[in-house]
Order: structure tokens, then sequence, then C-alpha cells
């Protein structure tokens, strides 16, 4: 087991190299002179010159590569070249809307999700069973920002029941705090909650017809105890990973989100550089939900250790 944690663990190194490779070449994969674009149609040659000294095109790539990593390796992400704010500190004043937003989220949609994925199992065949696969399905083909317009629309502005934008930190109170994101949390955690049902229920469907759960069965064991200590604990391993996999779709869906309900969090710093060509901003927001995407899935792999016996001996 140890070797095997330890393989996966150095195994995250090369990739997170190509990621941050592939995250500094934004600013030379996008179409057009990244110099000329923050300059604006208004600036002279000087000016475009200026800002190409200043971002270091003037260099050779691989020099300004390791520089640049060399950088972030000591938390150095860069500076705004719209506000003159160091990329880090601007990060640090809007993570806490996103993760509070995407804990939720996942709080929500696992525990809505595993229960219905196994109740859909259990009830095969059932009108149970066709609703909950009815419901994943329309979840799981409803564009985030559809659903998050039709809460908006019918939550808060029909039935005024909740805000329609803003975040109200924890400490200024639970129930506030949970009222501004509830509506975004079930927006944006929908086509996850999708996924892991449909998941679920195809896992447990296989588990259920094995041979062990017949014997449980048949030595008495209760239907909870069937389904929840028996089953599920086999059908662990694909269900964690797809909860891995699909916290990709998190961190995507949490930019539209944001944008949707207007939460002050790293979703909309990215739109909002992008629209500006903030190019320092986009490249340590998109580096940062990188490692964190890698870390999770991470995470997923030495959990197998937990679930897979052929790992944890």
């Amino acid at each position: 087991m140890l070797s095997y944690i330890l393989r996966r663990i150095l195994s995250t190194i090369p990739v997170m190299l190509l990621v941050a490779l592939f995250v500094f070449s934004l600013l030379y994969i996008a179409p057009g002179d990244p110099a000329a674009i923050i300059a604006g149609d208004q600036a002279t040659p000087a000016d475009v010159e200026h800002i190409r000294a200043s971002l270091g095109l003037d260099r050779p790539f691989l020099v300004r590569f390791f520089d640049w990593f060399w950088h972030v390796l000591h938390g150095d992400l860069g500076t705004s070249i719209f506000t003159n704010l160091p990329v880090s500190h601007m990060i640090a004043q809007r993570i806490e809307p996103t993760v509070s937003l995407m804990i939720l989220t996942l709080i929500l949609s696992l525990a809505l999700a595993i229960p219905m994925g196994v109740l859909a199992a259990w009830k095969h065949g059932s009108w149970i069973d066709r609703t909950v696969m009815m419901t994943a399905v329309l979840g799981f083909s409803t564009p985030v920002f559809v659903v998050g317009y039709v809460l908006a629309y019918v939550f808060a502005l029909r039935l005024d029941w909740l805000p329609v934008q803003g975040f109200t930190p924890i400490d200024h109170g639970l129930i506030p705090f949970l009222r501004n994101l509830i509506l975004p949390s079930i927006a944006l955690g929908l086509i996850y909650m999708a996924l892991i049902a449909r998941i679920t229920r195809a896992t447990m469907l296989d588990v259920l017809s094995q041979d062990y759960v017949r014997t449980a069965k048949a030595k008495g064991v209760g239907q909870r105890g069937v389904l929840f200590v028996h089953a599920l604990k086999n059908a662990a391993v694909p269900i964690v990973t797809v909860i891995g996999i699909g916290f990709a779709a998190l961190i995507g869906g949490a930019v539209v989100t944001e944008s949707v309900f207007a939460i002050p969090g790293l979703g909309r710093l990215t739109v909002d550089a992008i629209l500006r060509r903030d190019y320092p901003v986009i490249q340590g927001v998109v580096l940062m939900f990188s490692f964190v995407y890698v870390l999770i899935n991470l995470g997923v792999d030495l959990l197998y250790t937990l679930f897979d016996p052929r790992i944890r001996y």
C-alpha cells in the first residue's frame, strides 16, 4: 500500500509541471499580439513595446517560463496588469465565496445523489427507478445557467423566498450565509448530482446481482444492511472515481454560477480578467484550479486503499 501511495504522489509531479507549462502558454496561445491587445487601439508602437518589455515578451520562451515557475514555487503568481495588485492577494480576497459554494454543493449533491441511486437500484424497473433516472437525465442535460436563471426567477423574483444575488460570509451568521448560497448550490450541483446518481444506480445493480449479496439475504441480513453495508461498500470504488472526475464540472460550473448570481468569487474574477485580457490573473486562477483538480484526483486515488483490498494488501 505504501508503494502505491508513493507512486501516485510522484506521478503528480510531471502532471503539475505540464499543467504549469500549459497555463503559462495561455498568454501565447491567445490570438493576436498580447501586448497590442492590452495596450488597446489607441496605443502607439512605443506603448506596445513598453508593455512587451514589462511582460517579458522580449525574452526567450523557456527563460520566461522557468522564471515565472520559480516565482510560482515561492507563492508569487505575478501582478495584475489593471489593478497592479498581486494575483495571490486577489485570489485570497475571492476564495471564500468559491470554496463555500463548492463545499455546500458537494454536501448537497452527495447527500441526495447516493441515496437516490441506491433507491433506484433497489426499486429497479419501478416508477421510483424511472422517476430518479428521468430526473438525472434532465439534470445532466440542462445547462447550469438555465437552471440558475429559472431558480432565481421562481424562488427569488416571484416567491421572494431567497436573495437573487450576492454573498454573505459565514461569520455574519449561518442563516444569511446559507440563504445566499442555497440557490447557486442547487444550480451548480444538479449536473453533479445527476452524474453520481446514475453511476451509483448502475454500480449497485451490478453488485446486487452478486452471489455474496444473495448469501447475505439468505442469512437473514436486513434490507438496509444488504444495501448500505454489503452492496454500497463494494460499489464505492467507481462512485468515488466519478466524484473525483466530476469535480471538474464543479470548477467549470462555478464560473457560470457565480456570474448568474453575482457572487464575488474566483469564477467572477476569472470572467472579469478574461474580458479585460488580464493575463497574469487568468494564469494564476487557472493554475490554482488545475492544481486543485490534480490534488483532488490524487486524493481519490489514495481513497482506493480504503475500498480496494487488492491495493490495501
